[in-house]
């Protein structure tokens, strides 16, 4: 059963936008956090964003004044839109739920940021 969704990674140019997409299932209950992570070839999983069910956001400071992260609680579904975008940001993004009683993560998504 597939529990989260993600939709929105490709391949897009640098200065350029992308907006992605994570539907967590309904049959998940208690959601508090809700966010995304990155992993780049070679290197570690890192925290891009991260929002709790009253809105509170946290970023990551190499994303800060270029990705906004947003939820919809009512949808069970979280955006991350990353403008300005650097070949820095290539990775697979990968959506990430915290609920009352376990965590759960997507497959992943691949952005490419690339001239």
């Amino acid at each position: 059963q597939v529990q989260l969704v993600e939709s929105g990674g490709g391949l897009v140019q640098p200065g350029g936008s992308l907006r992605l997409s994570c539907a967590a299932s309904r049959s998940i209950f208690s959601i508090n956090v809700m966010g995304w992570y990155r992993q780049a070839p070679g290197k570690q999983r890192e925290l891009v964003a991260t929002i709790t069910t009253g809105g509170r956001t946290n970023y990551a400071d190499f994303v800060k004044g270029r990705f906004t992260i947003s939820r919809d609680n009512g949808e069970n579904t979280v955006y991350l839109q990353m403008n300005t975008l650097k070949p820095e940001d290539t990775a697979v993004y990968c959506c990430y739920v915290h609920s009352m009683f376990r965590d759960y993560w997507g497959q992943g998504t691949q952005v490419t940021v690339s001239s």
